[in-house]
């Protein structure tokens, strides 16, 4: 093997193991938020990524209205949602 080939033999490794341990899981958490994102609801409990915590009044396309308290409403990207605490019970 000429030293072209083991150097390309070489990036190719690095390539893989790169997609393997970085690319690969990265997608698959995308994957769950996005599952996540599409399916909240009124009443759910949630945790904004900025730590807020709160009950979905509302949801619209792109944005969610959190009540933090009594008489405080908070309309937030649906993407800034880092995890639900407690779903609504139906």
């Amino acid at each position: 093997m000429n030293p072209v080939q083991s150097q390309l033999m070489a990036i190719i490794l690095i390539f893989i193991v790169f997609y393997f341990l970085l690319i690969r899981p990265q997608k698959k958490q995308q994957d769950i938020h996005k599952k996540m994102i599409a399916g909240l609801k009124k009443n759910d409990e949630i945790i904004t990524a900025g730590g807020i915590h709160g009950v979905i009044a509302n949801v619209k396309d792109v944005t969610v209205t959190l009540k933090v308290d009594d008489n405080v409403k908070v309309e937030i990207q649906k993407s800034s949602i880092a995890s639900i605490k407690k779903q609504a019970s139906e």
